[in-house]
């Protein structure tokens, strides 16, 4: 069965036909370009940014991204381009074949306007034949007619019959050469254009089935990639570690500040309080009481009040000291880095001199001189600079030494002594006058600025600090190595001599003998 046999009187059908699978191939496309650009901006939203939390999974939703890009990048290649390229040809071809078929139908119906035309034209010139020959016999058999007129009217009526007879002629020719043209038209012609249009179509068809199959195996190239970064992405999840993730944000975030001792009592009730535990009261001149240790305490507590204003400098003091250390940790190996590649750089100039040197005709050796000459001052530079922060940073790393505090007081390994030297051991004795030495030296809080500070006691309230205050037990061993310390072993008993006065450390007595400052977080301490 073929078009051009069974389907000889469907020519608009056959058009509508041609031109609905033509659309259904463009809609085709369309949604493959669609699908393409869906994937695309998929495998875009899958880029996400990278984050030291998610960095496997990350890695493998990269990868699973890349094999998305490649589904669409087939899609586009092998399937859009193709079936629209292909469709164009197929516009083409079926434009070509009906442009044939209507011009077949033209001259089929100029034809049959040429055949209709003879045929009413030999009607005409018989009705005008026979009209002539009646009028001719009819003045033949009047009497009353001169024999001109009955000469004249016969021969009028031979030329009617002679220009019928001509008509019936060509009547004949033009019916003769249309049935011969319709019959090839029916028969040869349009069964040849609708085969081809056939053809055509089944070529579309076969074309559009390899396009749905494209679809697919563009898929099935990258399931077993994407099942492998699926599984890595399930391992990444299993991998996941939360205390590991506390301690990574304990290490970004930790201060190395030592944590705020106890807020001293403000005894306002009597002018001066000569307790042991208020050493650190000051005696103005106009007999007014002052607590050294509110501003001090006020100080210490930044955390839970307002911040000011951090002014940026080049050492990163500003920071606390574990943010300091790794700041000026990574300005030192960008330091090492550019140095290193001013080094490189001067290398390979001393070895373009040298071949200039050696063949003038590649070079200028002279002209190299301004650029060897800037890396040498770029060198110098560095290194000034490397100095500069490996100063500063052996600085911060002796504070994140000594400032830890009690802030890992909890684990199992003892803090870190305090950042602040201990008091002066040649005057322990004389612990209120030190500790007013020391207050003198740090900023006073806002109550207190405009009121004088003593930073010397009478010689009496020497005499009220020889006797323990309390007793306390060492929690860890402490090797007192610098000066005013005291050594000390895990479990053992000690006086208590004077207690923290915001800066870490408790002055204590051993009982075989001796004096001196331990850290206030080794000790667990109980008041008389």
């Amino acid at each position: 069965m073929d078009w051009g046999t069974e389907l000889w009187d469907q020519f608009e059908v056959l058009e509508r036909h041609t031109q609905w699978g033509l659309d259904l191939l463009d809609r085709y496309v369309k949604f493959v370009k669609e699908r393409t650009e869906v994937e695309q901006a998929y495998a875009k939203q899958l880029r996400f940014s990278q984050q030291q939390s998610f960095v496997q999974i990350l890695q493998e939703v990269n990868d699973f991204a890349g094999q998305r890009e490649l589904v669409a990048e087939n899609l586009s290649v092998h399937v859009c381009l193709e079936l629209a390229k292909y469709s164009q040809e197929m516009k083409q071809e079926r434009k070509m074949h009906f442009q044939e078929g209507r011009r077949a139908q033209q001259q089929l119906e100029s034809g049959f306007k040429q055949l209709e035309n003879s045929k009413r034209k030999f009607e005409r010139d018989c009705r005008e034949a026979e009209k002539a020959a009646q009028t001719a016999e009819r003045l033949d058999q009047d009497i009353n007619a001169t024999k001109a007129d009955v000469e004249k009217a016969k021969q009028q009526a031979h030329l009617r019959s002679h220009m019928a007879e001509e008509s019936k002629n060509e009547y004949a020719a033009q019916l003769q050469r249309f049935n011969r043209d319709q019959s090839h038209f029916y028969f040869s012609q349009m069964p040849q254009i609708f085969d081809k249009l056939q053809d055509m179509d089944e070529r579309r068809a076969t074309h559009l089935g390899a396009g749905y199959g494209l679809l697919s195996e563009a898929e099935l190239q990258v399931v077993p990639i994407i099942a492998k970064c699926l599984e890595g992405m399930k391992v990444a999840a299993d991998a996941v570690d939360a205390k590991n993730d506390s301690q990574v944000l304990i290490e970004l975030h930790k201060s190395g500040f030592a944590r705020p001792g106890d807020v001293e009592f403000e005894d306002f009730s009597q002018p001066m309080n000569r307790a042991p535990s208020d050493s650190s009261l000051g005696t103005p001149s106009d007999g007014r009481p002052e607590l050294r240790g509110s501003g001090r305490s006020r100080a210490k507590r930044w955390p839970f009040g307002k911040k000011n204003k951090t002014v940026v400098t080049e050492d990163f003091s500003h920071l606390p000291p574990e943010q300091q250390r790794k700041r000026l940790q990574q300005q030192l190996e960008e330091r090492n880095r550019e140095l290193q590649k001013e080094v490189d750089q001067r290398e390979a100039l001393k070895k373009m001199k040298d071949v200039y040197e050696k063949t003038p005709q590649m070079g200028d050796p002279a002209s190299l001189e301004p650029r060897i000459t800037e890396t040498l001052n770029n060198i110098e530079r560095l290194k000034l600079e490397v100095q500069k922060y490996e100063a500063w940073l052996a600085e911060a790393e002796s504070r994140v030494l000594s400032n830890r505090g009690d802030s890992l007081g909890r684990h199992t390994r003892p803090p870190d002594p305090p950042a602040s030297a201990p008091p002066d051991s040649s005057s322990s004795n004389n612990s209120g006058s030190q500790d007013n030495k020391e207050s003198s030296e740090e900023p006073l809080s806002e109550e207190g600025q405009d009121a004088p500070i003593y930073t010397e006691f009478d010689e009496d309230f020497e005499e009220e600090l020889v006797s323990p205050i309390g007793h306390c037990v060492a929690i860890y061993h402490f090797e007192g190595s610098s000066e005013g310390t005291i050594s000390m072993a895990e479990g053992e008993d000690l006086s208590l001599m004077e207690e923290d006065k915001g800066d870490g450390w408790t002055r204590v007595r051993r009982k075989q003998g001796g004096e001196g400052y331990v850290p206030t977080s080794y000790l667990r301490v109980t008041l008389n």
